[in-house]
């Protein structure tokens, strides 16, 4: 079965110029999917018309719905209609009974109408109006024949969110539903999150899972050293696609055994450790001296009931060296392999914890003209403690959550191997 696919159109000179952000395409790709209609593109023009027509046309040809916002206003740069009527050559009509609701939303709002307003109430010839209950600018609804004698349905809508989703929700979402008859889909999703090796990597692991065109699609997206594999597949129900996702999940999971630590979108490390750490009824304690209390924050925000995280110190090298009080409980002689490991061990004694966890310094971040140095992890049980070290690369910006994630992923291996 052929399942529907949609393009979404995004217009204004605000958006092309990065003056404003395009909330609106994110929006309604989701909605599209929740109602099973896969989005193949996304495309974004400004406000000249004959872009706007090059746009509309390319749409129609290869989306079945095309869903586009912005240029409905009543200026001489709001040019939607105008496309749409050269593109599928026909003329603009007045409509008298939306020129009569656009009076009366003028009148209920004590205002005279400006002439210019009337431009609202013209649409293509065989297109419908799509209700604006809260605004000047209703939508179009047109119905367009293509080459092939299949049919594409054009919605223009409002750039003006809370106006575009309230039209979403009474009208257009209904007219999906029914337009898709028999060839209604659910999108369907799953994830699956990994830490421990690059994108690259990850992918020589993988080889035939990644390429185009297999069923279901696996894709691999990279978010500050994590990895997250996203498999999709249309299908008649979500429990035909978790048929279709079986075989390839068995294989995932099979091929990068540790790597994964999810397979929930929501969830990332500090949740994974301490899902594992609740359900052996464990704690832990933390101490980091090079992270600026990120390890403490993230674990703090993941456990609010507080059942396996028992909090931290989050003490700065300058503050360790300086104060008598730090230097009694954390001191440091010189090897930071040594010194995390002994913090790891005292912060679950004094904290009352089954794991200590505790992050070094940060050495000066890597150049390419040099070498990068090593950051140190402390990792304590009841029975032992030891260190690990890692070599501080990477991008400046990620170098602070990659240290933490790597923390955070010592200690769930660590806890999945203890008996």
């Amino acid at each position: 079965m052929q399942f529907m696919n949609a393009e979404v159109v995004s217009i204004g000179d605000e958006i092309t110029s990065g003056q404003r952000l395009d909330t609106n395409s994110q929006w309604l790709s989701q909605r599209l999917e929740e109602l099973g209609i896969r989005v193949d593109f996304h495309t974004t023009v400004g406000d000249v018309l004959e872009s706007n027509v090059q746009v509309f046309r390319q749409a129609i040809s290869r989306a079945d719905v095309v869903i586009a916002t912005g240029g409905l206003g009543p200026t001489a740069d709001d040019l939607t209609r105008e496309a749409l009527s050269r593109v599928t050559g026909k003329p603009l009509q007045l409509d008298d009974a939306v020129l009569a609701s656009i009076r009366a939303l003028f009148s209920r709002r004590r205002r005279n109408m400006p002439e210019r307003n009337i431009v609202q109430a013209m649409f293509p010839e065989t297109s419908q109006p799509i209700p604006n209950p809260h605004g000047t600018a209703p939508g179009i609804h047109m119905r367009v024949n293509r080459d092939g004698g299949t049919a594409g349905h054009v919605f223009a809508l409002p750039g003006v969110p809370a106006e575009m989703r309230e039209m979403w929700g009474q009208s257009v979402s209904a007219d999906l539903l029914q337009l898709q008859g028999s060839r209604r889909q659910v999108v369907c999703h799953h994830c699956v999150k990994c830490f421990g090796v690059g994108e690259s990597d990850l992918e020589q692991m993988l080889p035939d899972l990644i390429r185009r065109g297999r069923i279901p699609t696996v894709g691999i997206t990279a978010s500050k050293a994590t990895l997250t594999l996203r498999l999709t597949a249309a299908a008649e129900s979500i429990e035909a696609g978790d048929i279709l996702f079986a075989p390839t999940l068995a294989e995932i999971r099979d091929k990068l055994g540790d790597l994964v630590f999810s397979e929930r979108d929501d969830e990332e490390l500090q949740h994974a450790l301490l899902h594992q750490l609740r359900e052996r009824g464990q704690t832990l304690a933390s101490v980091e001296v090079g992270s600026q209390g990120l390890l403490s924050a993230w674990l703090t925000e993941a456990d609010q009931s507080g059942t396996a995280y028992r909090g931290g110190f989050n003490v700065p090298q300058a503050v360790l060296a300086a104060d008598d009080f730090w230097r009694g409980h954390f001191p440091h002689e010189g090897d930071w392999s040594r010194s995390v490991q002994a913090y790891a061990g005292t912060v679950r004694e004094l904290l009352r914890a089954d794991y200590g966890l505790a992050i070094g310094p940060f050495p000066q971040s890597d150049s390419a003209l040099q070498a990068p140095g090593d950051v140190h992890i402390g990792l304590a049980t009841t029975q032992q403690a030891h260190s690990l070290a890692f070599p501080f690369a990477g991008h400046p910006e990620l170098l602070r959550e990659r240290t933490v994630k790597l923390a955070l992923n010592a200690l769930r291996l660590l806890v999945r191997d203890e008996k």
